[in-house]
């Protein structure tokens, strides 16, 4: 088994967080927001494993998720997190880089209210 397996991830898009729970705890979370201008892109914003949970591999299997969620609803990930950024460029596979426009008007709507991180 691995250290992530027992991890179930829920996204919270009211809130903006991608949770990771084990065992009815939050052991993780990404902080995000969805573009407000089309194409609605999923913007990562702030990456957090909780104290005592760290280096077992949450980190990544948040990212992925939420790169996971994105593909599904066809849309694409901005990464202005450093953590979600460094994790996109190890996986260039599973990370498709946003479109340059994309990244810009994410960093111009989080600019305009950083209170969304």
């Amino acid at each position: 088994m691995s250290q992530t397996e027992a991890i179930e991830f829920k996204d919270q898009r009211k809130a903006g967080r991608l949770l990771a729970v084990e065992g009815g705890t939050v052991v993780g979370f990404i902080a995000y927001f969805v573009l407000a201008e089309a194409p609605h892109a999923l913007v990562a914003v702030h990456t957090i494993v909780e104290p005592g949970h760290e280096g077992r591999g949450i980190g990544g299997a948040l990212v992925k998720t939420f790169y996971g969620i994105a593909a599904a609803e066809g849309v694409p990930v901005v990464p202005l997190c450093p953590y979600a950024a460094s994790w996109a460029a190890r996986h260039p596979d599973q990370a498709p880089v946003a479109p340059g426009e994309v990244v810009a008007a994410a960093k111009a709507q989080l600019d305009a209210d950083s209170a969304q991180w």
